[in-house]
């Protein structure tokens, strides 16, 4: 049983994208086998794994110094429990790829890998990527 629920697991699309940690993949495997011997409490653990919602990812390109990247921090603030934030510095030498693409352009943003936009904030497009997001993990 064990073995089949394992399986079941590992191809999940939230185990195959990367959007579970190492850390919980590693708990997951760690406690499973302890607890799936009991049925009820397995199926309750399932069902609840699986239907955590996770937060998207708000991606700022950026360089210091940069005051339209601090305005925009200010506009985001109240969102941001809405979403994980991460800040890349294109003047990095391993981000060279995004100092050629937005040399010109910071602050850009991108939700979940995907130019979202750049320059300043729109807060209605924002509000609308944010709302397509919590729908498709209903």
């Amino acid at each position: 049983f064990f073995h089949l629920v394992k399986k079941q697991l590992t191809n999940h699309q939230l185990w195959t994208d990367n959007t579970l940690s190492l850390r919980n993949k590693q708990t997951m495997h760690l406690v499973l086998p302890r607890t799936l011997h009991r049925t009820k409490s397995s199926a309750h653990l399932l069902r609840r794994l699986f239907s955590q919602k996770y937060l998207p990812t708000l991606t700022l390109f950026t360089k210091d110094p940069c005051p339209l990247c601090d305005e925009a921090k200010d506009v985001l603030e109240p969102y941001k429990h809405r979403y994980i934030f991460l800040q890349v510095d294109i003047t990095l030498p391993e981000n060279k790829i995004w100092w050629d693409r937005y040399k010109y352009d910071i602050p850009v943003f991108h939700l979940n890998g995907q130019f979202l936009m750049m320059h300043r904030v729109s807060t209605s497009l924002l509000e609308k990527r944010l709302a397509e997001v919590d729908e498709e993990q209903q």
